[in-house]
């Protein structure tokens, strides 16, 4: 009985660790790695390490990466408060979408989905009442669009990758 208690924290610990690796390789990513995107700039590391966490740790743990990511750049000042809407309605979605349907590809197109359409939709009135900006309906998702699609893409260039190394030499191995 002792024995099944030890591996389920020992598989909680290690959870935990790859959710910190992916919330610090985000964090690290939006500082290096941009683009200009008509209006705004695109941080399309955010959105890669949303497919690869719903893909490889499910809708919970990607959307807590993708809440940690945001809190962390607001608080060092390399992210705006947009990062709230765009990365965890993408991470919830690529998650759920993955989840459901068993295929990488859905997950892309669940962060597409959910941050270049909803979130950029539903950035509107949260920046009209957190940020005090007031914005037509349709201003955020040209940029949230372009940052979504190229995150996406490079998420599972990544996930395929990573799916692809010999099960002997994957991580739970050590």
């Amino acid at each position: 009985m002792e024995r099944k208690i030890e591996n389920s924290n020992r598989i909680s610990t290690k959870k935990l660790v790859l959710m910190t690796v992916f919330t610090a390789i985000a964090v690290a990513g939006s500082t290096f790695v941009s683009f200009p995107a008509g209006i705004a700039r695109a941080y399309p590391i955010q959105h890669a390490v949303n497919v690869v966490a719903a893909i490889l740790l499910g809708p919970l743990p990607a959307v807590i990466i993708a809440f940690m990511t945001g809190l962390v750049r607001i608080l060092t000042g390399t992210g705006s408060l947009l990062a709230f809407p765009g990365g965890m309605i993408g991470a919830t979605l690529a998650g759920l979408m993955y989840k459901h349907s068993g295929r990488a590809w859905m997950a892309a197109v669940g962060e597409i989905i959910g941050t270049g359409l909803i979130a950029s939709l539903f950035a509107v009135p949260y920046a009209a009442i957190l940020m005090g900006t007031t914005v037509t309906a349709f201003f955020f998702m040209p940029p949230f669009l372009v940052s979504s699609i190229s995150g996406a893409v490079l998420g599972i260039v990544v996930a395929v990758r990573l799916q692809a190394i010999p099960a002997s030499k994957r991580l739970q191995n050590y």
